[in-house]
């Protein structure tokens, strides 16, 4: 009799926690907050205003505030919870059940109400919950230089010889807890250079990021990038400066969590963030109406992979893992990796190859997924009790390469980063042939640094060379007529290609020439100059 009540008990409260919508609510407008576009000093840092001007970026309505009166007013009606708030989108996730939800769209602030459970909105798919951060971890003996691999895999220390250790670069790192990071000894470094910046619980709404809350996962992200232990552990980018927030709630999976990820991608950018981590993936919910198919990782579908977006145009680097799904029956890349402005990391292990469990790219994608890949099997990270320990995941890989992309930028200040990224994947192993398990392959920072600083249209007086990188053409233009001789030398000192000419321009039918770098020297009675030429 007792265990069929406890049965009929289990059944109600599965029926009122399903009962339980989530939904956007989208309002009308953003008037009357006393907010103006013509003011940006009342509701961005100066730190975000200067981002956005080196960029070229308008200020826009986007980065106005939700005016917070219609925020009160939902929150004042009848079985209405407000779980969070994105000015990007102008909407408010909510959570009720699904009369009350239906009766906001009464409300005259109101555009438009879009449900979790998309059958709800008269306009899913069934798996098992995934395990989305690590997959397994063993405490090891440290010996000196294990970090190394999965820094020299890349050639990033080339790049932190050089001092380009991603000082002056703000990176926001979005995730699941970070129980410990303001007493560890690991980020003492972190610590005493005022580099840890703060952060903010979007889960509890607390400032208090430190407290263990289920998870010690962004602390062993943080670390990949800036954990620091002398003569034994360098995150890739020790130098750069961090914000973290907590925006996943490992208790449950809910579409609530992609609400608070683009929360904190605003804040993020209001406060001048440089460049996001998310270590995070969104495929599959608890409530299985709320659930994403495949065929929806597109970029365009999730509420997160749209809000990623908007902070890829808004000035922000976007990296983020590609997922765990590798070898279940799940597979491709999930949002927010899956839109075409994220940059999407797989994984391979210590020896470069291509780690199973690691998220694939599908056809269906708009552009090639992942992006590149680094290590993911057994990476070093450090826990919350300051041990080094090697954990799987792109979780691990993800935060490699954002801190690569944070010394890159610091080198590169006025490169783009859309330029950064197709420099990046240009330098990568497999740049020529990509696939859907390791995308453009593993890439080489150094390389990708030495492609940005030679690709810039080359000028030698009034001599000029581009594009480069070329493709098939290559467009040379002289201050006069000349007599000139062109050689182009590929990287061992072979000479591919030589010609003649004597007239103001000449295009060159480079087709035939494979991918790569090469030398490019122009003679002439006037002088003589060369230049590194890139094939893509």
């Amino acid at each position: 009799m007792k265990k069929g009540l406890l049965l009929i008990y289990l059944v109600l409260c599965q029926v009122y926690v399903y009962a339980q919508e989530d939904a956007w609510v989208y309002l009308t407008d953003k008037d009357n907050t006393g907010f103006s576009i013509s003011n940006p000093p009342q509701f961005l840092t100066q730190q975000a205003i200067d981002r956005k001007n080196s960029q070229g970026i308008a200020i826009d309505n986007r980065d106005l505030p939700v005016n917070e009166t219609y925020i009160s007013q939902l929150k004042n009606q009848a079985g209405i919870t407000v779980m969070a708030k994105s000015k990007w989108f102008n909407a408010v996730h909510v959570r009720g059940i699904q009369e009350d939800i239906d009766a906001l769209a009464t409300l005259e602030f109101v555009d438009y109400i879009d449900f979790a459970n998309s059958s709800l909105n008269r306009s899913a798919s069934n798996s098992n919950r995934q395990d989305k951060f690590e997959i397994e971890e063993s405490l090891i003996d440290f010996e000196y230089g294990g970090t190394q691999n999965q820094v020299e895999m890349i050639n990033l220390d080339n790049l932190h010889l050089s001092d380009y250790t991603g000082n002056e670069i703000i990176i926001a790192v979005l995730d699941a807890g970070f129980p410990n990071v303001n007493t560890m000894s690991s980020f003492q470094r972190l610590r005493n250079n005022n580099d840890l910046l703060g952060g903010y619980d979007f889960v509890d709404r607390t400032d208090n990021v430190y407290e263990f809350a289920g998870s010690n996962h962004g602390t062993k992200v943080l670390s990949v990038m800036a954990g620091f232990v002398q003569d034994q552990y360098v995150g890739t980018a020790p130098d750069a400066s961090y914000y973290l927030f907590r925006t996943e709630d490992v208790g449950s999976e809910n579409p609530v969590e992609e609400s608070y990820w683009v929360e904190a991608a605003e804040r993020a950018d209001s406060l001048g963030v440089h460049i996001i981590n998310s270590s995070l993936g969104y495929t599959v919910y608890d409530n299985p109406n709320y659930s994403y198919t495949p065929s929806q990782m597109n970029g365009q579908v999730a509420f997160i992979s749209k809000g990623a977006t908007i902070a890829s145009e808004k000035g922000i680097l976007v990296v983020n893992s590609a997922g765990n799904s590798g070898n279940n029956s799940w597979q491709i890349v999930g949002a927010p990796a899956d839109a075409s402005k994220v940059f999407s990391i797989g994984g391979v292990d210590a020896s470069g190859a291509y780690s199973s469990f690691s998220s694939q790219g599908s056809a269906t994608q708009s552009t090639l997924k992942p992006d590149v890949v680094a290590r993911a099997s057994s990476t070093f990270v450090i826990d919350q009790f300051d041990v080094i320990v090697n954990n799987n995941g792109t979780s691990f890989s993800s935060p490699i390469m954002a801190g690569a992309m944070a010394c890159l930028k610091q080198a590169l200040p006025s490169v783009s980063n859309e330029q950064l990224k197709q420099f990046t994947r240009m330098s990568a192993s497999q740049y020529t042939t990509p696939d859907f398990m390791m995308g453009y392959g593993i890439p080489d920072m150094q390389m990708a640094l030495n492609l940005a600083l030679s690709v810039q249209e080359e000028t030698f007086g009034e001599l000029k060379i581009f594009p480069n990188p070329v493709k098939n053409e290559l467009h040379i233009q002289l201050p006069s007529d000349t007599d000139t001789t062109l050689m182009i030398y590929d990287v061992l000192g072979k000479l591919v290609l030589k010609k003649s000419f004597n007239s103001t321009y000449q295009k060159i039918n480079t087709s035939s020439m494979i991918s790569g770098m090469y030398i490019l020297r122009i003679e002439s009675s006037s002088g003589s100059k060369t230049f590194k030429l890139i094939k893509s």
